[in-house]
């Protein structure tokens, strides 16, 4: 198990990170005695004394961190470049969690010299369509987007896709792979200074895992 001479806490959100995440820690002799998938609890302690686990929203976890809430996060790469780098430390790719960003329509769109695109992911379909030079109006959606192409909203979606079944059977075909996805490590810059020691044997611990 890791030696910790500090309070450590770990943020992190419920789904495919934390559950893969947990494994991670497994390995590191490191485990929640409650059933973490039934439970209603945000804070939970583990069999290392100074570790705990708080459960938040993915696109909390870099506030958390940021703001020193918690000393280290576990989140996409996807919300890391919506949220930006202020204040966080990113010093591990846990290849965990994988996926891919990418643009789809429904087939044969016409081109256009200006498009519609929604997406729950804005810096990031800015950051791709800047480098195609194309003109684009971004429609903000936090879910189900792939009505935005077939109720007319938009002509493409900027989404995350796993194995691309949904887009199948939403009648909508992968244009372009934008970024392939993984969750992260974080941590809080001022705690990689004022606990130094502790900081440092969980990112060796987790290097040594992955």
């Amino acid at each position: 198990m890791i030696n910790l001479k500090h309070d450590i806490t770990i943020a992190v959100s419920k789904g495919r990170i934390l559950e893969e995440g947990l494994i991670l820690l497994k390995k590191l002799e490191i485990e929640i005695s409650e059933d973490i998938k039934n439970s209603r609890k945000l804070i939970y302690s583990t069999n290392c004394e100074k570790l705990k686990l708080v459960i938040v929203r993915a696109s909390d976890v870099p506030t958390y961190v940021a703001n020193g809430a918690a000393d280290f996060g576990i989140v996409g790469k996807d919300t890391l470049i919506e949220y930006g780098d202020n204040n966080i430390y990113v010093p591990l790719d846990l290849n965990i969690s994988k996926c891919r960003m990418v643009l789809a329509s429904l087939p044969e769109i016409k081109p256009k010299s200006k498009i519609r695109v929604a997406t729950k992911y804005v810096q990031c379909a800015n950051d791709y369509f800047i480098k195609k030079k194309q003109q684009v109006d971004i429609i903000k959606l936090y879910g189900s987007m792939e009505l935005a192409p077939i109720l007319g909203l938009a002509d493409f979606i900027v989404d995350l896709v796993d194995s691309g079944k949904t887009l199948k059977e939403n009648g909508l075909v992968e244009v372009d792979s934008i970024l392939e996805i993984s969750a992260r490590l974080i941590t809080n810059k001022a705690s990689m200074k004022t606990k130094t020691e502790s900081i440092e044997n969980i990112i060796n611990g987790f290097e040594n895992v992955i």
